[in-house]
């Protein structure tokens, strides 16, 4: 694909103002954050995972999926939607900007739709690498405010792997 897919998303009217929605949602937010640095360290640790995998799911993908997984998430804030169905229901409307396939577009989308399904953990593609690489991302092993966390010790990301 000779298409610059990541920044076409990152410079999409529709991206810019879903994320400009999060940060507003979260100013106060003192845990986990949805901003660019997440959405960078998913991306980057999917294609770490991907490479150790072998895997062979495009750049392209991996950066699509990566940064539009979270873009929902001011609706949850809102609405009480989940963000993976929210986020599901804006992909569409950037990737129809992006030189992907009926095929990898629907692929990307059900990555989105199940990167909180713990059953998608051990799968061996784009929605096992999503949900490995979101999980990953959590420095919960530094976080000043690790302690006050109220998520069990289990679902904490207490130990650096990449």
């Amino acid at each position: 694909m000779n298409f610059d897919c990541k920044n076409t998303i990152i410079r999409h009217r529709i991206f810019k103002k879903c994320y400009k929605e999060i940060a507003k949602e979260e100013t106060n937010r003192i845990f986990c954050r949805h901003d660019m640095g997440h959405f960078l360290d998913v991306a980057r640790l999917m294609m770490i995972l991907n490479v150790k995998e072998d895997l062979k799911i495009s750049d392209d993908m991996i950066y699509a999926t990566a940064l539009l997984h979270d873009i929902g998430r001011h609706i949850q804030y809102r609405q009480g939607i989940g963000h993976e169905i929210s986020s599901a229901q804006i992909a569409p409307l950037i990737l129809d900007d992006c030189d992907f396939t009926v095929e990898e577009k629907n692929q990307i989308i059900e990555a989105i739709l199940k990167h909180r399904d713990s059953k998608t953990s051990e799968e061996k593609n784009l929605n096992g690498l999503l949900y490995r690489a979101d999980k990953m991302s959590r420095t919960c092993f530094c976080c000043q405010v690790e302690p006050i966390c109220n998520w069990k010790d289990e679902k904490k990301n207490l130990k650096l792997k990449y």
